[in-house]
């Protein structure tokens, strides 16, 4: 089926199956090779077409998409992962964050290999109906959104923190919380991932560089900021820690997540220019954050132990913790701000899919999506004041949500488009059983993560951790 043009853009043909995703499954696409070059087959069933009458969001290059996953990827991560090392210890908090990171990466090759087989799917929710039909494609849209929004709940809480360590807790929590998801909601409503670059150059920066100096400033102290100041402490370093079943599923948990968004990667790839770059973005982003996640991490345990601040960007003492907070304040606020964008994307492109007002200046069009963002804003603000802990939010996103979204379902999805593999050579039938595994692992990541995240959040209340639900309390541990 060819593409006409006219005026250089491409007109949409009249779709093979009436445009419904469900029609194509059943098909077998393993050894498919459609081109995404404009006048393709392919390049017809994209979900975002060139126009140059309403508003044109196949913008973003390679680089850009790179920036855009390095910052929903490099944020609350490194800040939670000296924590997780606490309890796995050094050696395997080491390999945690290599192999999940190795894995990770793996999966968001299956998603983008899966999503250029499949061009219609622009979300994970797009998959699932490929492989499982309707019902699956619900369930995983509203976990897909669910996950993010509690990402999006870290970044106010990050947001948070920090100005209550620029303050010296002011004025209430919930305040600043409120503010963070004000600003949130602002940058969120940016419709396309283009307009975002700016932001997301600036966000990595200032959170790099913000930990960056924490990582530095934590080597000039005698002793950690958070520990004892005089007489002999423990500082609770060590290269194998023997952690309890829940408490070692609840820091690998935590790591896991740390780098398990892969699932938001698949919105941005229908906005890119070229979907076919999208792999060139993906490795660039995974060796940046996999090796930034180690570095900074092993140099943070290994001189703050046990008295790892959360966010650990107040480990380094009370100065740089302003300092660290001052110049990281932007990054965590472009943070929730993707994952806010990301989810309305899913929900907005879901509602005004195959309409005129998808990529038109209508009125449903800014309505539809100014409502997407707002009401996904205010969901986060109030997880983030339920649950007050970054650690926690972050381990609860990464069992209840990316173990299913990012280990279950692309493994399934790999599957399905070679199952032909089962009965091939050794070699293919040993691939094919081990993505069975990969799946068996998300459901041990799903169970026991979830298990050992909500218990450690009702000890943590049962102790006196995490003060009441929307707390006035200071989160930052300044005064």
């Amino acid at each position: 089926m060819e593409a006409t043009l006219e005026k250089g853009v491409a007109k949409r043909p009249l779709p093979l199956d009436n445009g419904d995703i469900a029609s194509t499954r059943g098909r077998k696409h393993a050894g498919e090779d459609w081109s995404l070059e404009e006048g393709s087959g392919a390049e017809n069933f994209e979900v975002f077409q060139p126009t140059a009458d309403g508003v044109n969001f196949r913008t973003v290059g390679w680089i850009w998409a790179t920036m855009i996953f390095l910052k929903m990827t490099f944020a609350t991560g490194v800040m939670t992962i000296p924590s997780a090392m606490y309890s796995l210890g050094a050696v395997p908090g080491a390999l945690n964050i290599i192999g999940w990171g190795a894995l990770s990466t793996y999966v968001g090759v299956i998603q983008g290999n899966f999503r250029n087989r499949h061009p219609r799917c622009h979300s994970i929710a797009d998959m699932a109906d490929v492989v499982g039909g309707g019902v699956l494609r619900e369930l995983t849209g509203a976990l897909f959104v669910a996950t993010w929004i509690i990402c999006a709940a870290s970044g106010i809480s990050g947001a948070s923190t920090a100005l209550n360590a620029l303050s010296d807790h002011a004025t209430c929590t919930n305040w600043f919380s409120l503010v963070a998801t004000v600003c949130i909601v602002v940058m969120a409503s940016i419709r396309k991932f283009e307009k975002l670059g700016w932001l997301t150059w600036a966000g990595f920066a200032s959170v790099f560089t913000a930990v960056l100096i924490v990582v530095i400033g934590v080597t000039l102290n005698e002793r950690p900021a958070a520990a004892p100041q005089t007489g002999v402490f423990e500082l609770g370093y060590h290269a194998f820690g023997v952690p309890s079943f829940m408490e070692g599923v609840s820091a690998a948990a935590t790591i896991f997540a740390s780098g398990a968004g892969t699932s938001a990667f698949l919105p941005v790839i229908s906005e890119m220019r070229n979907p076919r770059d999208y792999k060139k973005a993906l490795y660039a982003c995974m060796s940046i954050v996999v090796a930034s996640y180690l570095s900074f991490s092993l140099v943070v345990y290994r001189w703050c132990g046990q008295w790892v601040a959360s966010p650990s960007l107040g480990s380094a003492g009370p100065t740089l913790k302003k300092v660290a907070y001052g110049i990281g304040l932007l990054g965590l606020l472009v943070t929730g701000c993707l994952y806010v964008h990301v989810s309305a994307k899913y929900i907005f492109v879901r509602i005004l899919r195959n309409s005129k007002h998808l990529q038109a200046n209508t009125v449903i069009h800014w309505g539809t999506w100014l409502c997407c963002t707002v009401c996904l804003s205010i969901i986060a603000f109030l997880i983030a004041s339920a649950i007050p802990i970054f650690n926690y939010i972050l381990g609860l996103a990464g069992s209840l949500g990316f173990a299913p979204i990012a280990l279950i379902l692309p493994a399934w999805l790999w599957v399905h488009d070679h199952g032909d593999w089962r009965t091939a050579s050794p070699m293919k039938a040993v691939a094919y059983y081990l993505h069975w595994l990969m799946a068996l692992l998300g459901v041990f990541m799903t169970v026991g993560g979830t298990y050992g995240i909500i218990d450690s959040v009702i000890a943590a209340y049962r102790e006196g951790t995490i003060g009441s639900v929307f707390s006035c309390a200071d989160n930052s541990n300044s005064v």
